[in-house]
């Protein structure tokens, strides 16, 4: 990408396609927005963003955004109608998005979840063919180390993206440990446990989970004996509106049914196979 540093462009933001890119970020801090109005009415954008010229203006945009998401929309609700800019010229699409990333990784304000959301929509939107892809081209020189973390949280992503809330409050401990799960495949009995206690804030999805994270961590530590293909069998769909799931607890384990056929009926007679198969 290259820039003549000492030139800086005073643009028209209507011109300015803030979405222009995959952005990483998912939501803005208002907090720290509100103290950078403070500062930008106090004295001026002191660090211009950094833009791109379309080779052809659609639909009164000239210009996409690589860096400056929060810069740009506090100029635009102190009612600004130019905003300094370094005008670029990347290479590429992807070369822009690597340029948006660095920046943030240097601030480090940005969540696991958000890390882990742009690399899996990088993927679904066809710009790369693969994760590893992705990784290579938008984290360039990342450890091999950090490649796996990032792996890992955009695994976490792929499998929760639009059933967790407020994900992005996820710290990376809990990203692990999620990430840890899915590969011992406890995905299965997670969506499970979210789909029959329909919890609503995030603090409440993650007190559901925790029994099957504290599970299969401690699966990790001592597998079970597997003596037939596809055990343990921790969740159970016989039919679409019958769900079984185990659980364990301190004191041992619970058997939760739930759909619209898990009936006093049908516990009924399940515990008379239970009473026949250990014996009275």
């Amino acid at each position: 990408m290259t820039a003549d540093p000492a030139q800086v462009l005073s643009l028209p933001i209507a011109e300015i396609d803030p979405t222009a890119l995959i952005r990483d970020r998912t939501r803005l801090n208002e907090e720290a927005l509100a103290e950078l109005m403070i500062s930008i009415a106090g004295t001026g954008l002191r660090q211009p963003i950094e833009v791109w010229a379309f080779p052809e203006p659609f639909e009164g945009l000239r210009y996409g955004l690589i860096s400056g998401a929060r810069r740009l929309t506090a100029c635009q609700r102190l009612g600004h109608t130019h905003v300094p800019a370094f005008l670029r010229t990347p290479k590429s699409i992807p070369e822009a998005m690597a340029d948006m990333i660095a920046e943030n990784d240097v601030r480090e304000d940005l969540s696991p979840w958000e890390r882990g959301r742009i690399l899996n929509r990088a993927v679904q939107s066809e710009m790369f063919g693969t994760l590893d892809e992705a990784l290579k081209a938008l984290h360039r020189g990342a450890s091999r180390l950090k490649s796996s973390r990032l792996r890992r949280y955009a695994t976490v992503v792929g499998e929760f993206d639009g059933i967790l809330h407020t994900p992005e409050d996820l710290n990376g401990r809990q990203m692990e440990r999620l990430a840890q799960a899915l590969r011992l495949d406890f995905g299965p009995l997670m969506h499970a446990i979210l789909l029959e206690k329909r919890p609503k804030t995030l603090a409440e999805q993650w007190d559901a989970l925790l029994p099957a994270l504290r599970e299969a961590e401690e699966f990790f530590r001592e597998p079970e004996p597997v003596t037939t293909p596809g055990r343990p069998r921790r969740f159970f769909q016989p039919r679409p509106d019958l769900r079984m799931r185990r659980e364990r607890t301190p004191q041992g384990w619970n058997l939760c049914f739930s759909g619209p056929e898990a009936s006093g009926m049908l516990i009924e007679s399940i515990m008379d196979e239970v009473e026949r198969l250990v014996g009275k």
